[in-house]
């Protein structure tokens, strides 16, 4: 398999449906997410990240909530973003790639002026967070019946 690829922000509904596409790989079919709550209106204002091989095939995504949709999940600070739905599909694992999606979602962040970036960590990723530099905060919480850990990094 190719390992070169490129994490750009999604633009136009294919790139919006190939992000969807691997979300429905990881969450839905791997984690047993149900469907009716892993996508919502979020997905609408969300600036998404893709990173697709050469060849066209999506490898992972992740979304970026900022203004209003983001201060209910970020403790009511409008700076500060909220990184989420972040997914890379199991063939594609180990290659980067989820690193640079997050890179890539800092970026976005950066461009439209927030300060930070929080997320929900599943438990078992906290590690690959730490090392990206996010701190966790916060007690343990169930969300869709999988335990998570708030966490943040100032850009």
């Amino acid at each position: 398999m190719s390992t070169a690829y490129e994490v750009r922000e999604a633009i136009g509904d294919e790139d919006r449906e190939a992000c969807f596409a691997v979300r429905r790989e990881v969450f839905v079919v791997e984690q047993n997410v149900p469907q009716e709550i892993e996508y919502d209106a979020y997905d609408v204002t969300a600036v998404h990240v893709l990173a697709v091989r050469e060849d066209g095939l999506p490898l992972g995504t992740g979304r970026l909530l900022h203004g209003a949709d983001a201060v209910g999940k970020t403790g009511g600070d409008a700076s500060v973003g909220s990184l989420g739905r972040l997914a890379v599909s199991k063939a594609a694992r180990g290659l980067g790639v989820g690193a640079a999606l997050v890179r890539a979602i800092e970026d976005a962040a950066r461009e439209r002026g927030l300060t930070a970036v929080d997320l929900h960590a599943q438990t078992h990723a906290l590690g690959f967070y730490e090392r990206l530099g996010y701190e966790v905060y916060g007690p343990e919480f169930p969300d869709a019946g999988i335990p998570h850990r708030a966490m943040r990094r100032a850009l």
